[in-house]
Parts: structure tokens; sequence; C-alpha cells
């Protein structure tokens, strides 16, 4: 029976390691540069500079101590 090569499984551990490893930072990458939130596209009145300055958000009034 032949001996098991425990220095070629560990090798092969390794690069399975190491390349799960660069799939998810380049995914991570990928992610960063792609926004995928509908909050962050331009135009959405929420988001968009040049509508909050035509219609400046609405802040309710705190109640005062007095009522």
């Amino acid at each position: 029976m032949a001996t098991p090569n425990y220095g070629y499984e560990k090798r092969q551990r390794e690069l399975a390691k190491k390349k799960k490893k660069e799939e998810k930072l380049r995914a991570k990458a990928d992610r960063k540069l792609e926004p995928e939130s509908p909050g962050l596209m331009p135009g959405d009145p929420e988001t968009d500079v040049a509508s909050l300055e035509r219609d400046p958000p609405t802040v309710p009034e705190l109640p005062t101590k007095n009522g």
C-alpha cells in the first residue's frame, strides 16, 4: 500500500485557502467600487445635494419643559 503524501495534501490545502482569500478580497473590492444601495444613486431626493438645497429637510420641533 502506498504511503500518504502529507506534504502534497498540505500544499493543496494552502493553495485552496489562498485562492479563497483572493476571491473574497476581489469580491470586497468589487462591492466597494459598485455601490448597490439605492440610496446612493445620483438624483435621489434623499441624498441629492441639489434637492436638499431647494427643499431643506423638515425637523420636528422638540417639546419644551412648559408644554
